[in-house]
């Protein structure tokens, strides 16, 4: 009887877990759905914003710009590491954490920051110091947020107080693929296949002149990808957290099959020991 007991509680549990696992699924769905939306809306602004600033830059114009300038030798970089503030989303924060502790060992020395608890975490538990821990961005980040921060970047860089900036993220390829990625920030470059984003061969003709055009649009630019990478990572986080918790729904379910089999065996059993018995004490009192 303890045995089937046992059995049954367990059942119970196994049917708790899957209740609160497939509430998850459901809610990672629908902020992935939300997530997925601003993400995509704002990519083209993105992509045509930094394919106009990679073909001026290809074609000359802007030479010697503080923001495409070769770094200062004497400067440390500054690595930004955007990870998730909970866990139960799979292979996500682990996939960032190793990229980001890769990159750190090939380049030693610099300045780290992180957003996201479980980034911190992680470089604590590895015994790395000193980096700073953004708090204030959350599941929706701001843009305004995001552009104090690429300012802020931004002013240090041209001040020659660090090197460039790299962001380690997870980007958002398609619903079925995500990659994690050591993107380039500062200087101001664009990634290979990014010189024309848009696709065509524009030709474009500037007033003001192009020199004064850039000093705006590199800014922008700077701002724009880095409010881009943010999105693409909350939109990573919630697919890896969709994916999980519908994993884990559906062991849950396997697992209480499982267990249901076992409970009537368990049950037969004892059923059949039961009846024995009664069969053994009548015949005994024949």
């Amino acid at each position: 009887m303890g045995n089937s007991r046992e059995i049954k509680n367990r059942m119970k549990a196994v049917g708790n877990i899957k209740r609160i696992t497939r509430t998850m699924q459901m809610i990672a769905t629908s902020k992935f759905a939300k997530a997925q939306q601003a993400s995509v809306a704002s990519k083209p602004y993105t992509e045509t914003l930094f394919g106009l600033v990679a073909q001026l830059g290809a074609a000359g114009v802007g030479e010697g710009h503080p923001l495409l300038s070769e770094p200062t030798a004497d400067a440390k970089e500054l690595t930004l590491i955007i990870s998730a503030d909970r866990g139960l989303c799979g292979p996500y924060n682990g996939s960032i954490t190793r990229t980001a502790l890769n990159h750190l060992r090939a380049h030693p020395g610099g300045e780290v920051e992180v957003v996201g608890k479980k980034g911190s975490n992680a470089l604590k538990f590895n015994g790395l110091k000193g980096y700073k821990v953004h708090t204030q961005f959350g599941d929706k980040p701001e843009y305004a947020d995001i552009e104090r921060l690429a300012g802020e970047y931004i002013e240090r860089f041209i001040s020659g107080e660090i090197s460039g900036v790299k962001v380690v993220y997870m980007r958002y390829i398609s619903a079925g693929r995500q990659a994690p990625e050591v993107m380039q920030l500062l200087p101001f470059s664009a990634p290979k296949g990014q010189e024309n984003a848009t696709g065509t061969n524009e030709v474009y003709e500037f007033s003001p002149d192009a020199d004064s055009l850039l000093d705006h649009l590199l800014p922008a630019a700077v701002k724009a990808v880095l409010f881009q990478a943010f999105n693409d990572a909350i939109v990573s986080e919630h697919i890896a957290r969709m994916v999980a918790m519908k994993a884990a729904t559906d062991n849950a379910g396997k697992m209480g099959h499982a267990l249901k089999r076992k409970f009537n065996r368990a049950r037969q059993a004892q059923i059949t020991t039961e009846l024995t018995e009664i069969i053994s004490g009548a015949a005994a009192l024949e």
